[in-house]
């Protein structure tokens, strides 16, 4: 060993153990950031390198049982650039000034700027597939949908509407939001020192999936004859509001439903809340006479009383205790049928003392009166209906004419529903279809069938004394010649602070048509009605029947059956004659009948034009269906206006058009 070495030993010693420690310390580090940590630095780097965008899926359709679009999704897409990223930039240049129309110098410009440039904003989606084919890591897309309801008002309580986030907070928006929202998909993009954002094609992503299409049962055009003459009712009688509800009998489909007032969807904050609420399913009231059915159906099932039997009803008063029941005439002697036609209480108290309490309670339970009719929609009421057990002395007879109880104009459809359905009670359902996308049936409603309410031949009793209340009784402004309407009217004094009002009623008809093979039944509610008389035969029944009038004259598909042998009590049912009768006579979709009633002749609809070109037919006075089926056939698309016939279309009858344009039409 040196002198040297000796004299720096400790030096070098020093300094070996120093740089032993610097290195030990550096892998000790490097292992805690490689190994212990290494996971959480990994993120961080990911997180400040990249970002994760959320790619929106397209919100699915609501549509009517035809296919009309009720809520829909318009979806506008933005383009951008990173000019610094983009690949090839004559592609981009000439898609977008073809897709546009706009010169090239347009666009050119802004390749040369630096940073984010947009190049094109809120294009329609139907304009930008060739836009969307371009496969440039430069180019941006920015997609948003918007919701829209083309038909404002139209069945704007069923539908509901959404927030901005593209979230149902009413109705079937809100019912049905997640097979309507759809999953959102993602995209990682790569972001660097600057934070300038930029596509990178080896980062992952995850395309969306676009919402369901939901198929409601409401047809629009029943809605909009709906509506209309719940409007034209209410502004005449000067109610403080009105409710409807329309339905198939034999599938217990909601054909139409609405309440007066009602709301735009579009720009629902300029509406007052109470508005979005879908009444004929959350409000209740007490129905008054339209629950006469109840005691009737019992006394004829269980062969109480027969159709002819005399009961004398007081002159117009009755006292039971202290507590005396008023007739709106002073009726003497009435048969069983009688009672019903002309709407006497105290003949339908007399025949609710034979029935006794048990059964009637248990008949209104059949018909589904005191529980929820179980159809899918927010906010359903199950009404009022006290076990006997509950009723006091006079309940019997209150009950029997429709106080004490409360119900929903949408159970008091499907109770005469059911009486129109041969005594079949069927669940209500509004949603019929629900689709993917892509085309897949997800769900597909069924009809079923509560319960059989009553026997045959009481249902047909029951229904003859009906059609007597429209044809010769409290009903006749519900009527319509050539048609049997069957049907029952109401009117009860509304219970308010502790007793009942003088002076505020609720206004009501129920019923159904064709009586002989029910297609609609349906329900009018007027809620305090002041302009002449209050009562359900002067305000709810003309409402019924214009309804009817109007839905024969506009639906084509709507046919009538004749029946043999109508007071055959045992074989009714089996004595149909299957004599179809039309409401007009077209012989097939060539014999389209203009507003003067002339003929377009065949050669004419059949004329030889250039490929991909029509004749535009003159559609003034047909029907919705009918315009469809035409305009359909001939490749056109329809867009259609209002309710009942139409009365202008654009455009105009005999131009010539190229195949795929929209045709629109007014209805009124």
């Amino acid at each position: 060993m040196t002198k040297s070495f000796l004299k720096y030993r400790n030096r070098i010693s020093i300094l070996a153990s120093l740089f032993i420690l610097v290195w030990t310390s550096l892998a000790i580090r490097f292992f805690h950031i490689q190994v212990l940590n290494g996971e959480d630095f990994r993120q961080k780097s990911i997180k400040q390198s990249t970002t994760k965008r959320l790619i929106n899926s397209s919100r699915g359709s609501i549509l009517d049982r035809n296919g009309f679009e009720l809520a829909s999704t318009v979806t506008h897409y933005s383009f951008g650039i990173q000019p610094s990223e983009v690949e090839d930039k004559d592609k981009i240049i000439d898609t977008f000034s073809l897709v546009t129309g706009k010169p090239k110098k347009n666009y050119k410009g802004k390749f040369n700027l630096n940073g984010f440039q947009y190049l094109e904003r809120n294009m329609l989606s139907e304009k930008v597939n060739k836009i969307l084919e371009i496969d440039d890591k430069g180019l941006i897309v920015e997609k948003k949908g918007y919701r829209t309801y083309p038909h404002k008002n139209i069945a704007s309580q069923i539908i509901g509407f959404t927030d901005t986030d593209n979230k149902g907070i009413e109705g079937i928006e809100k019912q049905y939001n997640k097979a309507l929202s759809g999953k959102s998909g993602w995209i990682v993009l790569e972001k660097d020192a600057k934070q300038k954002i930029r596509k990178n094609r080896s980062f992952p992503q995850k395309l969306p999936i676009d919402g369901s299409n939901v198929k409601l049962t409401i047809d629009l055009q029943y809605q909009g004859i709906l509506q209309d003459e719940l409007n034209k009712r209410m502004i005449k009688s000067k109610a403080k509001g009105a409710m409807g509800v329309l339905i198939d009998p034999a599938s217990g489909k909601i054909l139409a439903m609405s309440s007066i007032p009602d709301f735009d969807p579009n720009e629902p904050a300029i509406y007052k809340s109470e508005t979005y609420r879908n009444r004929p399913i959350t409000d209740q009231f007490e129905p008054g006479s339209t629950f006469k059915i109840v005691p009737a159906i019992a006394a004829l099932n269980d062969k109480l009383v027969n159709s002819n039997e005399e009961f004398h009803c007081g002159d117009g008063s009755y006292v039971i205790g202290s507590h005396e029941i008023k007739d709106w005439k002073e009726f003497g002697l009435l048969t069983f049928e009688q009672i019903i036609e002309n709407s006497s209480n105290i003949g339908t108290v007399k025949i609710a003392q034979l029935v006794g309490k048990d059964r009637i309670y248990d008949f209104g339970s059949k018909l589904g009166f005191g529980k929820r009719t179980g159809i899918s929609f927010p906010g359903e009421a199950k009404g009022v209906f006290k076990t006997t057990g509950n009723w006091s002395s006079i309940s019997l007879a209150e009950i029997s004419i429709g106080y004490e109880v409360a119900v929903t104009s949408l159970q008091l459809a499907m109770a005469y529903g059911a009486l129109a359905n041969n005594g079949f009670l069927m669940k209500p359902h509004i949603v019929d279809e629900i689709t993917s996308a892509d085309g897949k049936v997800q769900y597909k409603a069924k009809p079923k069938v509560i319960k059989k309410v009553a026997s045959d031949d009481a249902i047909l009793k029951l229904t003859k004394m009906l059609e007597m209340v429209v044809s010769n009784g409290t009903g006749e402004k519900a009527g319509l010649p050539g048609w049997n309407v069957a049907g029952k009217t109401g009117t009860a004094k509304k219970y308010e602070k502790g007793g009942y009002s003088s002076n505020n009623y609720i206004a009501s008809f129920a019923g159904f048509f064709p009586s002989e093979n029910p297609q609609v039944a349906g329900v009018i509610i007027l809620d305090e009605p002041k302009e002449g008389l209050v009562y359900g035969g002067e305000n709810s029944a003309p409402v019924f029947g214009s309804i009817v009038k109007r839905i024969v004259q506009t639906d084509d598909n709507l046919v009538h059956y004749k029946k043999n042998n109508f007071n055959n009590k045992k074989n009714k049912l089996l004595n149909i004659q299957k004599t179809f009768v039309q409401k007009k006579n077209f012989n097939s979709t060539l014999n389209m009948l203009s507003t003067k009633g002339e003929i377009f002749d065949k050669s004419e609809t059949n004329e030889k034009l250039d490929e991909g070109y029509v004749r535009v037919p003159d559609l003034r006075g047909k029907s919705m269906r009918k315009v469809i089926y035409i305009l359909n056939n001939l490749n056109l698309k329809p867009k259609i206006e209002g309710s009942g016939i139409v009365f202008w279309q654009f455009p105009k009858p005999g131009q010539i058009v190229k195949q795929g344009i929209v045709c629109k039409v007014g209805l009124k």
